[in-house]
C-alpha cells in the first residue's frame, strides 16, 4: 500500500531525487501544494522506488483553473484539424518509447512485459484513431420552417475530469483522455496512486509535441482526497470514472451536486458461455487468458465458464490441466501472470479464495508462484474451481484476481438466464459453430460487448465498450466514446 513520505524513513532516503515524481499543471511540473509526497511500491518485490506528489484538493483546483485557462485560450482557438495533429505526434512518441513505457509499467504495475507493451501501443493507437477522428464530429441541419435555418453542432463540455484506475492506466487514459482532447476539452487527470508513473510519463511527452500549457493537467494522490477533491470540484464539466461501483456511486452522488455528467465503467462478472458444439481447440486457450491477463485484475475478465453439461466434465478437465501449469512470477520474465498491484488487493482475492473453499467448492486446479518471485512481492496463485452454483459468492461477486469458476447448464435459456444472472452487464462470451444460435444468444446477452467464437474486450480501440447496470453507464472506446465527450448546441437563424 501507499502510504505518506516520511523524511525520517530509510527507505525514503534511498530514492533518489529523480525519481521524485511531481503534478503537471498548466504545464508546469510542481510539487503537491503542502510538500508531501507518497511512496511508490513495485508489487513485484513490495519495495519503495519513487515517490509522487500527494495531490490535495488546493492542486487539483489549480489544475482545474489552469485547464479552464486553457479551454477559454490557447487550446480552444486551435482547429479540430491541428488538436487531431498534435494527438497523432503524441500517438508516435508513444510509439517510440513503448519499451521504455512497459518497463516503466511493469515495475510500478507488475504486469508480464509483454502485456505491459501491448498497453503502450493500444495507447498510441487510442491517440492515433481519436487525433484522426478529431475533424469528423459532423453536426446536422434540422429542416424546419422556410424562414429558418437550423443547424446543430457537436461541441466539448469544456473542462473534463478523469480518474483513472490502477490495472490499465495507459490504456484508459487514451481511451477517455484522447477522446476528451480530440473533441476539444481541455482535462484534469487523476491516476490511480498505485499507478501513476506512465501517464506522468505521457503527458510530459505530450508537453514535447507541443500541448498547450493547461490543456492536459495531471494531479496525483490519494483518491480519497485528489480523487475526491476532482469529483466534487465546481469548474468540472463532465466526468470520466473507471473503477469499483462503490467508489463510482461517491463519484456520481459528488458531481450530481454540480448537476455534471459522468461516465462510469465499474466493473464486470462476464460469462463465456460453451456449448456442446463448440470448437474448444480454438477456446480453450481464450477461457483461460480472460482470466488471468493481468492478473485478472480487467473488468473485462471472462470470470465465469457456463458449460452445457454433455461436455462439462470434458471442458473443466482440459482447463485445470492448462490451470496447473500457471505461473506469477516477475514480470521480466515474462510469466502467464504477475503479482496483485498491492498487498490489499492480494489479501482480498485470497479471502475469496477461502471463502469459496469455506463453502464447499471443489478446486478443479491451482496454478503455482514461480520459484523465484521475488520476497515480498504480492503473488496469488491462479484457482479453478467446478462445479459452483450460480448462487455463490464467486460467481456473483467480483473478485478482481486469477479466479475462474465453472457452472453447468441444460439448454439455451438456462445458459442465458445463468449468464444474465449477476447484477453486471459489461462482456459475455459465446462458443458454438451454430451461426444461428449464436445470434440469437448474443442478442439475448444483457451486456455492452458479446464476442462469439472469440473474447477481445482488452483491444478493439473502434468498438464502444461500456455496461448495464452495475457495471455503470456511457461508452468509452470507438467513435461513441469521442461523441461522450461532446454536447450538441443548436442554432436558430431567422432570415424572412
Amino acid at each position: 500500500m501507499r502510504r505518506k513520505a516520511d523524511v525520517n524513513d530509510q527507505a525514503q532516503a534511498s530514492v533518489a531525487p529523480d525519481m521524485v515524481h511531481r503534478n503537471l499543471i498548466g504545464g508546469r511540473q510542481v510539487p503537491a501544494s503542502n510538500g508531501e509526497t507518497l511512496d511508490v511500491l513495485s508489487p513485484v518485490d513490495g519495495k519503495v522506488f519513487a515517490r509522487i506528489a500527494a495531490g490535495t484538493a488546493q492542486d487539483v483546483d489549480a489544475a482545474v483553473k489552469a485547464a479552464r485557462s486553457a479551454f477559454e485560450g490557447e487550446w480552444s482557438r486551435l482547429t479540430a484539424t491541428e488538436r487531431g495533429r498534435l494527438l497523432v505526434k503524441l500517438a508516435l512518441a508513444v510509439e517510440a518509447q513503448a519499451d521504455a513505457l512497459a518497463a516503466l509499467e511493469s515495475r510500478d504495475n507488475g504486469k508480464p512485459l509483454r502485456q505491459a507493451r501491448a498497453d503502450a501501443i493500444a495507447l498510441a493507437r487510442y491517440l492515433e484513431f481519436y487525433g484522426s477522428a478529431a475533424d469528423k464530429l459532423h453536426g446536422d441541419v434540422i429542416p424546419y420552417l422556410n424562414t429558418h435555418f437550423i443547424g446543430v453542432e457537436r461541441v466539448p463540455h469544456g473542462v473534463t475530469g478523469h480518474i483513472v484506475p490502477w490495472n490499465y492506466p495507459m490504456q484508459i487514459f487514451g481511451r477517455s483522455v484522447g477522446a476528451a482532447l480530440a473533441a476539444g476539452n481541455a482535462t484534469v487527470v487523476k491516476p490511480a496512486e498505485d499507478a501513476s508513473l506512465t501517464i506522468l510519463r505521457v503527458a510530459a511527452l505530450a508537453r514535447e509535441v507541443g500541448l498547450p500549457d493547461g490543456a492536459l493537467n495531471v494531479v496525483t494522490g490519494l483518491g480519497r482526497v485528489a480523487g475526491a477533491a476532482l469529483a466534487a470540484h465546481p469548474g468540472i464539466d463532465f466526468l470520466s470514472f473507471t473503477g469499483s461501483p462503490e467508489t463510482g456511486t461517491a463519484v456520481q452522488t459528488a458531481a450530481a451536486q454540480n448537476h455534471v455528467g459522468v461516465t462510469l465503467e465499474l466493473g464486470g462478472k462476464s460469462a463465456q458461455v460453451v456449448f456442446d458444439d463448440a470448437d474448444l481447440e480454438r477456446a480453450l486457450p481464450v477461457l483461460v487468458n480472460a482470466i488471468i491477463q493481468n492478473g485478472g485484475q480487467t473488468c473485462s475478465a471472462g470470470s465465469r465458464l457456463l458449460i452445457q453439461r454433455g461436455i462439462f466434465d470434458k471442458v473443466v478437465s482440459a482447463v485445470a490441466e492448462r490451470f496447473a501449469v500457471l505461473r506469477a512470477g516477475r514480470p521480466e520474465a515474462d510469466p502467464d501472470l504477475g503479482p496483485m498491484i498491492n498487498q490489499a488487493q492480494q489479501r482480498r482475492v485470497q479471502s475469496y479464495l477461502e471463502r469459496g473453499k469455506g463453502e464447499g467448492l471443489s478446486l478443479a486446479a491451482s496454478g503455482g508462484i514461480a520459484a523465484d518471485a521475488p520476497e515480498g512481492g504480492f503473488y496469488v496463485a491462479p484457482a479453478f474451481f467446478a462445479p459452483v452454483p450460480h448462487e455463490s459468492l464467486l460467481s456473483q461477486e467480483e473478485v478482481f484476481g486469477p479466479v475462474l469458476v465453472a457452472t453447468p447448464f441444460g439448454d439455451e435459456a438456462e445458459a442465458i438466464r445463468l449468464a444474465n444472472g449477476t447484477a453486471y452487464g459489461l462482456v459475455a462470451g459465446v462458443w458454438t459453430r451454430d451461426a444461428m444460435r449464436s445470434t440469437r444468444v448474443g442478442r439475448a446477452m444483457r451486456a455492452g460487448q458479446v464476442f462469439v467464437n472469440c473474447y477481445g474486450a482488452g483491444g478493439g480501440i473502434e468498438l464502444p465498450f461500456g455496461g448495464f447496470g452495475r457495471s455503470g453507464h456511457g461508452r468509452e472506446k470507438g467513435f461513441e466514446g469521442l461523441v461522450e465527450f461532446t454536447t450538441t448546441r443548436t442554432l436558430v437563424i431567422a432570415h424572412g
